[in-house]
């Protein structure tokens, strides 16, 4: 079915709740597993029905944040989806107290019981008025920053349509694309900060409320992440400062030296070659038929999935006013389909948005297609992530479809950007242990804690000139620091395991590809831990994995680097 054919009804919210109850009650009273297995299928239909439902609001919200009657029903969601999921999670409460539970584990998978284990612990009826409350903030937030509209070029451009003009070869034009964008930010310094304050203090009060110390140990319970903990994740950022910052700090010297920029600046930071930016060639349109004709050509599994996403207008990708920011893939299970949400600015962004929300979208497609369990066809989003960032370098042999003659620049700086990305996705999430562990800071103190950090991450960093990213606010541009607190590491941990997918393509492309395709056959079947080693790489978490990953990219880095300077 089309996107815009799909029919959109907003649930009976108290009814749903009833049915839960009515499952639980079953649940209990099972005479044997059969009978439990039974009431939890009907569980699994019902939160199908209802994930759609509020997919198809969040993601026509997103698309136009004007839309008057989406803006409702999101309101609608924001306030009452708590309780309704306080009622679902008395259902997996009841499932987790079967006594055919050894059976149910058997039927559904033990990784489905440990993930419903996670999740008993991230609410309670306590919390239920602060979820609503935070939902409200995190609307807002994504509001306001949709509604930017910065003065700049003879026109009025989102912050999307402004990285165009932050990677011009002109260095005045980048500068004063980022002073604009900045300014913007500033003018709105109030708002964001009260925002983030009241984002930070609610999150707190729901902690405690369910016994944690702080939001920490309660953010990574909302992340579901199984398999490893806060201290192995502290020991992998240590690894990111000991040993790939130093790396990344030698490449971006290269950098520099390529474009011939003397005394390099912030606005200089995403400029990568003299003459230009590598960028995709054509219309949009044009781009995404190139997508369309790749994935046709990279294996019948990717042609049968790209051509159900054209068929059925699961993309929507151009930037427009009052269209939120950024990019993501939602999931609509009623219809076993995904859909990809994006911002294209003309930039080599698009394309890489184009193979990492695809990455996203093939993966749900597969699970979707196994039949499993709601909560099994998403591993977390660590393991999610994987999908998407691999996909980004498994398409290297069609590039050229979008790049031309300008592949090779544009994958040194693909390459060149995983790579940098990790002290800097590391750094988000060292600043939000900060920030949660010291919930009272001002604002002021928390922009003083940014700039401490990018000292530390990201070095090589100048920001003198702009006011903006010069007093610390930077991190306000990170969506996800509002809307997903914890959630950006996992974008880390991900690249670490797409740069070995990479490493490996460069030996064997075939091997490498057959590998992708046996970790996205695991849907969610496994947790991040296992799904690394059935690829057959070697775990973030372990001494020395980052270190021998970054100096092999950057090995890579250094000879296409003297490559194009010889051609």
């Amino acid at each position: 079915m089309k996107f815009s054919e799909m029919p959109y009804e907003r649930p009976d919210f108290d009814a749903a709740k009833a049915e839960c109850a009515a499952l639980c009650e079953r649940i209990r009273r099972a005479p044997d597993a059969g009978a439990a297995l039974a009431a939890a299928r009907d569980f699994d239909a019902l939160s199908r029905r209802l994930t759609t439902m509020a997919m198809l609001v969040e993601i026509r919200h997103t698309i136009d944040t004007r839309d008057a009657f989406y803006e409702a029903e999101q309101d609608f969601f924001d306030a009452n989806y708590p309780a309704l999921g306080e009622a679902q999670l008395d259902v997996t409460r009841a499932l987790l107290a079967s006594p055919h539970r050894p059976e149910l584990e058997r039927a559904m998978g033990k990784l489905a019981f440990e993930k419903m284990e996670v999740d008993v612990k991230s609410s309670s009826p306590a919390v239920l008025e602060l979820r609503a409350e935070e939902n409200a903030l995190v609307t807002a937030y994504d509001k306001l920053y949709a509604s930017a509209q910065i003065e700049f070029d003879g026109k009025k451009n989102t912050v999307s349509q402004m990285g165009l003009y932050k990677q011009s070869p002109d260095r005045a034009v980048r500068r004063a694309a980022y002073e604009a964008e900045g300014a913007w930010f500033d003018s709105h310094r109030a708002e964001l900060d009260e925002l983030y304050d009241k984002l930070v203090k609610n999150r707190t009060a729901q902690a405690k409320k369910l016994g944690y110390e702080n939001y920490i140990p309660l953010g990574a319970i909302r992340m579901q992440r199984v398999g490893y903990t806060l201290a192995d994740m502290a020991a992998y950022r240590e690894q990111i400062l000991r040993d790939v910052v130093p790396v990344a700090a030698r490449l971006k010297a290269l950098q520099y030296a390529r474009t011939g920029v003397d005394g390099a600046k912030f606005y200089d930071d995403a400029f990568y070659f003299a003459d230009g930016n590598a960028a995709p060639h054509g219309t949009p349109e044009e781009i995404l038929a190139a997508g369309r004709e790749m994935y046709h050509a990279l294996s019948p599994e990717t042609a049968r999935f790209i051509d159900l996403m054209f068929e059925n207008e699961l993309f929507d990708v151009l930037s427009k006013e009052g269209k939120a920011p950024g990019g993501y893939c939602a999931e609509l299970p009623d219809y076993k389909a995904p859909f990809i949400f994006s911002n294209f600015n003309g930039t080599s962004d698009d394309v890489d948005v184009l193979t990492h929300e695809a990455g996203h979208a093939f993966a749900a497609y597969v699970a979707a297609r196994r039949e499993l369990p709601l909560i099994l066809t998403n591993p977390g989003m660590e393991s999610c992530e994987i999908h998407s960032m691999s996909m980004e370098f498994l398409t290297a042999k069609y590039h050229e479809k979008f790049f031309g003659a300008d592949t090779p620049k544009y994958e040194l700086a693909h390459a060149e950007d995983a790579l940098f990305f990790l002290p800097y996705g590391t750094m988000v999430d060292a600043f939000q242990h900060l920030v949660y562990a010291n919930p009272d800071m001002t604002p002021d103190e928390r922009n003083a804690a940014w700039a401490s950090l990018e000292k530390q991450y990201r070095p090589w960093l100048d920001f003198a000139g702009l006011p903006f990213y010069g007093r610390g606010a930077g991190w306000q541009r990170q969506i996800h620091i509002y809307e997903w607190p914890f959630y950006y590491i996992d974008y880390c941990l991900a690249q670490t395991v797409a740069l070995q997918f990479f490493i490996a393509s460069l030996r064997d492309w075939d091997d490498a590809w057959r590998r992708y395709i046996a970790l996205v056959n695991e849907a969610g079947c496994k947790a991040y831990p296992g799904l690394v080693a059935a690829a057959g790489f070697e775990s973030p978490f372990a001494p020395g994995t980052m270190k021998k990953l970054a100096e092999a990219v950057g090995a890579w880095i250094e000879a296409q680097n003297k490559r194009l300077a010889e051609a």
